[in-house]
């Protein structure tokens, strides 16, 4: 089980000017080391495996030497016009194309058409104005931990539902110009969370300069649109045969065990069954009091229902409690919701018993989805 807490629920979506998408990073100039944090240490780092000079294959097939970025479709933004379009099943997903959570798209999806967005809020907004029938967001990495602003914006939007999950190994690749060596980059660019997901590596390879974009696709974009010749990019080999660039080393995350799982929202639920393995996430609140938080997983425990998840998040509509301990002055402290995923179907009455059970002392109770288990390799 994991517990853990961060900032509050349901701060505001970042709105920029219109042609300021995510693909856009800040100047150059403005760029600065990124450190990794403790969540991201790995041990026993398994090896980058470095192409062979003057060799543009990879297991057999040649990287294409351009592409024009620009016949790629753009990130949907706030401003653009969110209307109903075209035929087949639309999964918004967000970064550019190329992006990991594209790939995460197709492989819920195979046959789907992927409609990149600029924020995962623009994902959210996407699936609501059914632009998009699902959106595919990533909640949590095994090395990085939870992505928090995706449980605050599950919070938000209150019509879409968790429909699924799936499971995506996340195997970085360091990209360049064509022509360029590893000697010659003196700084990696990419999302913060790439770079420290290979900080062990890079270093190792000398590379000691961070510059932090909104995505990895995005980060091989603009090396590929801007020709740098002294910049790397942290993304994946997709990202390079869509922008033309060349893989100088594969694998090269800190820790060979990288895997983030995403979730799959629609407009509207699923039918919940007992015939295979489903999760049930849920999200509720408690009154202060000793022993509170005991009962709300007595009710699980007793009718031995697993919980895999635990997510603690502070309360925005609520965010301090006021407590009188007979002090000179009432003590503050912050109300909290938790967010759980279970092992069970919302088809199981065991189940159904289990959260009315937490109904009769909860606050507040929210079924976020009942949906499949991912059993798949990742």
């Amino acid at each position: 089980m994991v517990v853990s807490t961060s900032s509050p629920v349901c701060s505001p979506p970042i709105h920029t000017p219109p042609g300021k998408g995510a693909c856009r990073p800040p100047p150059r100039t403005l760029s600065m080391p990124v450190r990794a944090s403790r969540c991201y240490a790995a041990a026993s780092p398994s090896p980058p495996q470095p192409l062979g000079d003057g060799d543009p294959y990879r297991s057999g097939v040649p990287v294409p030497a351009s592409r024009d970025p620009i016949s790629l479709p753009r990130p949907l933004t706030s401003a653009d016009p969110l209307e109903p379009t075209g035929d087949g099943l639309k999964v918004a997903y967000q970064g550019c194309p190329g992006a990991y959570s594209e790939a995460a798209a197709k492989k819920a999806y195979p046959s789907c058409h992927t409609v990149p967005c600029e924020y995962f809020e623009t994902a959210f907004q996407a699936v609501e104005r059914c632009v998009a029938d699902r959106a595919v967001l990533p909640l949590e990495n095994s090395l990085g931990g939870s992505i928090h602003r995706n449980y605050d914006l599950l919070l938000r939007h209150r019509r879409l539902h968790i429909v699924g999950e799936v499971r995506l190994a996340v195997r970085h690749c360091l990209l360049a110009n064509q022509g360029v060596k590893i000697q010659n980059l003196r700084s990696a660019m990419s999302h913060p969370q790439a770079l420290a997901q290979c900080e062990q590596t890079l270093t190792k390879l000398g590379i000691e300069h961070r510059e932090a974009v909104d995505d990895t696709a995005g980060a091989a974009k603009l090396i590929a649109e801007q020709k740098l010749q002294d910049t790397g990019a942290v993304a994946s080999s997709l990202a390079a045969e869509l922008y033309g660039l060349d893989i100088l080393a594969e694998n090269i995350q800190d820790d060979a065990d990288n895997v983030t799982r995403f979730m799959m929202v629609a407009r509207e639920p699923i039918i919940p069954r007992t015939d295979k393995p489903f999760k049930t996430s849920i999200v509720f609140s408690l009154e202060e009091g000793p022993g509170q938080l005991f009962k709300a997983l007595a009710v699980f425990a007793l009718r031995k229902i697993n919980l895999t998840k635990m997510e603690s998040r502070p309360h925005k509509e609520r965010p301090l409690r006021v407590a009188d301990d007979n002090c000179s002055a009432p003590l503050k402290h912050f109300d909290y919701l938790f967010y759980v995923d279970l092992e069970a179907s919302m088809a199981d009455p065991n189940t159904q018993n289990a959260l009315g059970n937490l109904k009769e002392f909860a606050t507040f109770l929210r079924v976020l989805g009942s949906y499949p288990t991912d059993v798949s390799e990742a």
